[in-house]
């Protein structure tokens, strides 16, 4: 049922609402997200940043904790499952999915933090159950608050899959594939140290994914430019193979099965949404939090992270992938990163260091990624049940932890896409509904940036 769910259903509403939703608002702003990338650099940097502003984290942590939740195994697993069924023509539109992913962060992270809420304690909530119970309490009336309920409890059940038992599942295999580690032993020292984190809530998660984040990244960059740089002269026919196959699908080859254009289509943007999650209203739970009295800035913060995760470290693993040949070798899953790398890096005699620096690439991801997660279910519980049902929340969380690194590998990558189109479809509404919120806020900012430059302090 999941699989035909997901086959005949899911997979086609979330391709006719995300990129077309991403599109709209790309043009309606004006390709917000590019002419003020060097802005948003600067607001990662903290140069307009005060202690006295309110909320729990930094840009940059908060930009850390949600890059954290994204770049996981859709970055190292996703992106080869995605040309091992859809072919390097996958890759076109994952990249697609990507640029107009920024404008989606953008105005889901905005708007987070337009209609985010201040706690008894101080801490912050907010994310898309917030702006779509107050945001659009006026044109639904009473039915706001049941479609905010929709998407909590879709979040929560999410968090249990995406952000959880798909990054454990990972960890598992490839520890099992790698070091003939026992799942039953990785399940359960994954989910004590999972607990044993999660319980100290958003600051401590985040002190420990802005550790995590920058280190993990350098370290799979530099393995990937080893093996790019290796096959330099591959480059341009790979870039040539993955535009020509977007269009028309691929045949056959080696120990690949072959795809029609649709299959590319459809596995490219369906990996594009795990990998990143622009639109899927994860990362605006991260982003509410954030310190700063101007919404939009935390916005283009939040648009950054679609450019990082796909448009970078994806492309990586797609180049690796294909030109080293392993997108024929009929290996699927992680096998084929790893069959990738092993080929590059042997070339300049580091071939015994690529299955070490693959593994620890993906446990250091998808252990990030399931320690954010239990920040976004947590927000998702409070907002159903109040603050008393967070800490049973962290226990069975831990406990789907253990779940997902012992289960089959097509349960839970069924399970995980079946219940990204939970928490996508009401969110992608909600943000069309609130375009003419979204379109106030960029007015807005930009006189302030005007105003700001005439008096010399930008």
């Amino acid at each position: 049922m999941i699989s035909f769910y997901n086959e005949y259903v899911g997979g086609y509403l979330i391709l006719l609402l995300l990129v077309p939703t991403g599109i709209y608002f790309t043009f309606k702003f004006k390709f917000l997200q590019i002419s003020h990338f060097r802005h948003a650099l600067r607001l990662v940097a903290g140069k307009y940043s005060k202690k006295d502003e309110t909320g729990d984290v930094s840009h940059f942590k908060a930009l850390t904790t949600a890059l954290s939740g994204t770049v996981g195994t859709g970055n190292i697993v996703g992106v080869s499952l995605a040309i091992y069924l859809g072919g390097p023509g996958a890759i076109f539109w994952l990249w697609v999915t990507g640029f107009f992913g920024m404008m989606l962060k953008m105005v889901e992270c905005t708007l987070a933090q337009i209609f985010r809420k201040v706690n008894d304690d101080g801490s912050i909530s907010g994310g898309p159950m917030y702006y779509i119970e107050i945001g659009l309490k006026e044109k639904l009336g009473r039915f706001a608050k049941p479609l905010a309920l929709v998407f909590a409890g879709a979040a929560a059940l999410c968090t249990l899959g995406t952000g959880n038992m798909a990054q454990a599942n990972s960890i598992s295999d490839v520890l099992l594939t790698s070091y003939n580690v026992p799942i039953l032993v990785t399940g359960i020292i994954l989910a004590v140290l999972v607990l044993l984190i999660i319980v100290g809530g958003l600051k401590r998660i985040a002190n420990v994914t802005s550790t995590l984040v920058p280190f993990m990244a350098a370290l799979y960059f530099l393995s990937a430019i080893i093996v790019i740089g290796v096959h330099w002269r591959d480059i341009p026919s790979a870039f040539g193979l993955i535009i020509s196959d977007a269009f028309t699908g691929t045949a056959a080859t080696g120990g690949f099965v072959g795809s029609t254009f649709i299959m590319t289509l459809v596995w490219g943007v369906r990996r594009g949404l795990f990998s990143n999650e622009a639109g899927q209203g994860s990362a605006p739970m991260a982003h509410a939090a954030a310190k700063t009295e101007h919404p939009m800035r935390e916005g283009f913060v939040a648009s950054l992270e679609p450019m990082v995760d796909t448009l970078i470290i994806c492309t990586l693993t797609a180049l690796v992938v294909i030109i080293s040949g392993a997108w024929t070798s009929g290996i699927q899953g992680v096998g084929m990163t790893i069959e990738g790398f092993q080929e590059g890096m042997g070339r300049v005699g580091l071939g015994g260091f690529a299955t070490h620096v693959v593994t620890l690439g993906l446990l250091l991801f998808a252990f990030s990624t399931i320690i954010s997660w239990s920040y976004y279910g947590s927000r998702a519980i409070q907002y159903i049940f109040s603050d008393k049902a967070i800490k049973p929340y962290y226990f069975i969380f831990a406990l789907f932890t253990f779940f997902g690194a012992i289960w089959g590998i097509d349960i839970v990558w069924n399970f995980v896409d079946m219940v990204i189109t939970f928490m996508t479809i009401p969110n992608l509404i909600a943000l069309l509904l609130l375009a003419p919120v979204m379109t106030k806020e960029v007015k807005r900012y930009k006189e302030f940036l005007r105003k700001e430059k005439l008096m010399g302090r930008n």
